[in-house]
């Protein structure tokens, strides 16, 4: 960023744990959420980021509980999750744990009844025949309008609210392509003045690294999903790495398979990757950036869950994944200056495997993704390829002398690191 905002250090290696509340338990409050935070800690996540946990709109409403992001107010909790007081003990208690907790945050519209609409009819879009409008096609909101001062200074004002009464950490703020830019920088110029915040922007546009840390990977997303449809070769997502690398210095990316939106509309990531869901979930975690986990994936969760009905996830087995996203996040810790450093793309003959190294002066990984649901062989050679290798998951090692054979099984996925360093 050159805006002159200071990204926050404990940022840095995070893993970040999507919360849809509503859906996490049967009872869908904060404090039935609250007994799975040591479970959370101790999986390795590090950043907790709740939906919309506003008010939603009755105007509007789709199906019996309607849209996180159709809120009533912004300075509100919404009943269903429970108190003001429920969500303050919630954040002490993550941040007991060692745990930061963003919100998320919908500045581009609001519900089609809004506490502010009545005396404040032109905080809206509206037509040439005072009708409030909205412009990307969704049914139950309204959009807000910015050219509007006193609106601004209001919703600048609730998210000071936020950081103020209730000590959260930042803000996970929502389509925040469709907001002018420069609010966003008023409104984190704002905030700076009671603590620095972490600020996640849903978009993909480069220029707003100005304000935010973090975007969307969501390029990165999409070619996978054409990689696992094999409509791709991995040689296009290496390039698409490789633009991230030219985003502004200290700028993150968020890597995911699966996030609300994903979920709901577009399928699980068993869906949309089948029997490689695992082995993009394990590249998120070993490139320079943000990996996610939505609610749910460590069970695993093979259902769509609804978005505007009660729905919640089944949390009557052991969650069989958590153990492999714990060594995942683990890893990510310990080798942060490997991950982080510099990357080596392993040449071979497959297009269907992702085999690049990950290193410093005092680290290296080696990591192999068979992102196809064919059998894959490959021969490598590279200098650093020498010395004994563990596999993480199979805590089995080997010894390397440069040149290298695999065979990788359908959706397999590998990752070695030296030892002895």
């Amino acid at each position: 960023m050159n805006s002159g905002f200071t990204t926050v250090q404990w940022v840095n290696n995070s893993i970040i744990y999507e919360v849809n509340l509503r859906q996490y338990t049967a009872d869908g409050s904060f404090k039935a959420f609250q007994n799975h935070i040591p479970r959370l800690k101790e999986m390795g996540v590090d950043i907790i980021w709740l939906m919309p946990i506003t008010p939603i709109s009755n105007v509007g409403r789709k199906g019996s509980l309607g849209s996180y992001y159709a809120c009533s107010s912004y300075t509100k909790i919404n009943p269903e999750f429970g108190t003001e007081q429920d969500f303050l003990s919630l954040v002490q208690l993550i941040h007991k744990y060692e745990m930061k907790v963003i919100i998320d945050w919908v500045a581009n519209h609001t519900g089609k009844q809004h506490e502010w609409m009545q005396e404040h009819p032109h905080w809206f879009c509206q037509d040439n025949n005072g009708n409030f409008t909205e412009r990307n096609g969704w049914e139950d909101v309204v959009d807000l309008n910015y050219e509007n001062k006193e609106m601004r200074e209001a919703l600048i004002g609730a998210m000071l609210y936020w950081v103020r009464t209730f000590n959260i950490d930042g803000f996970r703020c929502d389509m925040a392509h469709l907001v002018p830019l420069d609010f966003w920088r008023a409104a984190r110029k704002a905030t700076e003045t009671i603590k620095t915040l972490f600020w996640l922007a849903e978009t993909e546009q480069v220029n707003y690294h100005e304000v935010f840390d973090a975007s969307y990977a969501w390029s990165w997303m999409h070619t996978t999903e054409k990689i696992a449809q094999g409509q791709e070769g991995v040689n296009e997502l290496y390039n698409i790495c490789h633009n991230y690398t030219q985003y502004p210095k200290n700028a993150y990316k968020l890597f995911f398979t699966s996030n609300h939106d994903e979920n709901s509309w577009n399928g699980t990531e068993y869906e949309k990757y089948g029997i490689t869901a695992k082995a993009w979930a394990v590249f998120t975690f070993m490139w320079k950036g943000l990996p996610l986990i939505y609610s749910g994936q460590e069970l695993p969760n093979y259902k769509r869950l609804a978005f505007f009905d009660k729905d919640p996830i089944d949390w009557s087995t052991t969650p069989a994944l958590a153990t492999f996203y714990q060594l995942l996040a683990a890893t990510r810790k310990k080798y942060a200056n490997a991950i982080n450093g510099e990357t080596c793309i392993l040449p071979h003959t497959q297009n269907a495997v992702l085999a690049f190294l990950k290193f410093n002066e005092n680290q290296v990984l080696l990591i192999l993704l068979n992102v196809s649901t064919q059998i894959q062989k490959l021969q490598m050679e590279h200098h650093l390829l020498i010395g004994q290798f563990t596999n993480i998951f199979s805590e089995l090692s080997f010894q390397f002398n440069k040149k290298i054979d695999f065979e990788l099984l359908p959706g397999d996925y590998f990752v070695y690191v030296k030892s002895g360093i």
